[in-house]
């Protein structure tokens, strides 16, 4: 098991990889010698050099809209098998928009439904190589969420979505299971970070006395996909410095 955590040799995909959490994954696993893929939102790698918290040097990406069940049913991958499945796309709307029917459905359909296309789509790749799939949900999935019912509802569902994939596949030799992060800096959580007196007061609320870090959220995904995570199915891992406890 001193071998457990090199991938050499495995094939790695990570929607929403880009950037943020998403991208701290997918470059601890290319450090950990896998070949790594990235789904992201626009149109070519070049498009994200300026963009803070994003590496995707070393690895292969593709542009996929996963809100368009087309566009993920239809891509061609760039490889022929995958061992390890991220899917770690998300999107959130602030200002009480998500009450808005309509960008409650915008919201549910990236940050749940497009996991249930995701995984569908690479099932038979993960179930050729015995393969993990890891879905990053957050520590949202688990409360309410005052003016993000959208944002925390998605989240619940794929928490639950975790367990539900975990059942259905595990005789087929397929490990289904989660991270749900805490507060950590990003795109999606610009807003807190922006304000001092909101990220202060988040910050009281962590036990850690830190906010996370992309890293700090690949530990448990580098663990969840390894031999050393060879009996765990359908489990949620919440990394969250302690905030959960409260």
């Amino acid at each position: 098991m001193l071998n457990a955590l090199d991938f050499s040799g495995r094939t790695a995909l990570v929607v929403g990889g880009s950037s943020g959490i998403g991208n701290g994954i997918a470059r601890a696993l290319l450090r950990q010698g896998a070949t790594v893929h990235i789904w992201g939102t626009r149109a070519c790698a070049e498009d994200y050099c300026n963009e803070p918290g994003s590496d995707l040097s070393g690895m292969q990406y593709q542009q996929c809209n996963v809100a368009d069940v087309t566009a993920v049913t239809e891509l061609q991958p760039l490889f022929a098998s995958l061992d390890i499945l991220v899917l770690c796309q998300g999107l959130v709307r602030y200002e009480r928009k998500e009450f808005d029917p309509a960008t409650f459905r915008e919201v549910t359909e990236v940050n749940l439904n497009s996991l249930m296309t995701c995984a569908n789509k690479f099932y038979p790749l993960l179930k050729r190589s015995g393969g993990s799939l890891v879905i990053i949900s957050s520590l949202a999935g688990f409360a309410a969420r005052f003016g993000n019912p959208a944002y925390a509802a998605s989240k619940a569902g794929a928490i639950s979505l975790t367990k539900s994939l975990a059942q259905a596949w595990a005789a087929d030799g397929i490990r289904v299971n989660g991270v749900a992060p805490g507060l950590v800096p990003s795109k999606l959580t610009r807003v807190t970070f922006a304000d001092p007196r909101r990220s202060d007061k988040a910050l009281r609320g962590i036990p850690a006395g830190r906010f996370g870090t992309a890293d700090d959220i690949a530990g448990s995904v580098l663990f969840l996909a390894s031999p050393l995570a060879s009996y765990v199915f359908g489990q949620t891992i919440t990394v969250d410095g302690g905030k959960g406890l409260g």
